[in-house]
């Protein structure tokens, strides 16, 4: 099978041929049809001490199991986070990880939404939002920011902000509900918010913080690190909350579970409509990556073995 991988922190990406892999006794071995392209992964490319599998989200169908799984069978259509080798023609997915693709969707659909949607649904939750507030989300073009808007305004936002790096993305995020659009470099970004939920950090925490009404708060979940002073905190009563998806994965599979549900729910009312900004070749892995570097895409970039 055709496999993508990297020798070197920034490294080009590269094809390889390599033995299909077997299953351990809770995996399953997936034919993969759509693979997602993440922030994360990309990061970890350019910055990651040594070189890592390139993992993700998978969509397709079960080809085998192993002796330990019960939950799923050959030719069942499944979709989950691989932590292993996922930039492949097949790839393994532990059964805790792995969910049913329901018929009417396809494998595309349900890499644009499940995990995406999953990190988006935390954050919001994490926020604690009420109805009637108003809401700021950074990285709102993104594959996660994208659904994140959406999902605010099901939740009761009145006010939707979506904040992007690139005027270009206005349209975009704006047909996805947002009421306001604003640009990174503004002086001033919005009158105030209720919470934000930040995807970016790094120089950005500072403006997301001034967006704050009092008592506001902000929900970071990004791998871009960034400082805030504690002075800015205390003004106005503000907070701070972290969020990862994986420890509520690994430690409250009922919530999580919640969640997927409330997401497939949602899709199939047309209530949430996941957006792809475009389908690579595996072989195209170096441009999918690029256009999550470059922050050009307006919504889940996708790899089609």
């Amino acid at each position: 099978m055709r496999r993508i991988r990297y020798e070197s922190t920034g490294g080009p990406l590269f094809l390889e041929q390599v033995a299909v892999p077997e299953p351990g006794p809770a995996e399953l071995l997936v034919r993969c049809e759509a693979i997602g392209v993440t922030l994360p992964v990309v990061r970890k490319v350019t910055e990651a001490a040594e070189p890592i599998p390139l993992g993700g989200e998978i969509a397709g169908a079960v080809v085998a199991v192993g002796a330990e799984v019960t939950a799923f069978r050959v030719g069942d259509r499944v979709t989950g986070l691989c932590f292993g080798h996922g930039y492949a023609d097949y790839a393994l997915l532990h059964q805790a990880m792995a969910s049913p693709v329901p018929g009417t969707a396809t494998a595309v659909d349900a890499v644009a939404l499940v995990r995406s949607g999953l990190v988006a649904s935390g954050a919001l939750e994490a926020a604690r939002p009420e109805k009637g507030e108003a809401a700021l989300v950074t990285a709102a073009a993104s594959g996660v920011g994208h659904l994140a808007v959406q999902l605010a305004r099901t939740r009761g936002a009145d006010r939707v902000v979506a904040a992007v790096s690139d005027a270009a993305k206005t349209e975009f995020v704006r047909s996805l509900g947002a009421d306001e659009v604003a640009r990174y470099a503004d002086e001033r970004w919005t009158d105030p918010v209720d919470y934000v939920l930040d995807a970016v950090g790094g120089d950005l925490l500072s403006p997301a913080l001034a967006a704050l009404a009092p008592g506001g708060r902000l929900v970071a979940y990004s791998s871009g690190g960034g400082t805030i002073q504690a002075y800015d905190l205390l003004v106005g009563a503000k907070s701070v909350i972290g969020f990862q998806l994986a420890r509520v994965a690994r430690g409250e599979p009922e919530r999580y579970e919640r969640w997927r549900t409330e997401l497939w729910r949602l899709f199939g009312e047309g209530a949430l409509k996941p957006a792809v900004h475009a389908e690579f070749a595996l072989t195209d892995a170096a441009a999918a990556h690029a256009a999550i570097e470059t922050r050009s895409n307006l919504g889940k970039v996708v790899l089609r073995p």
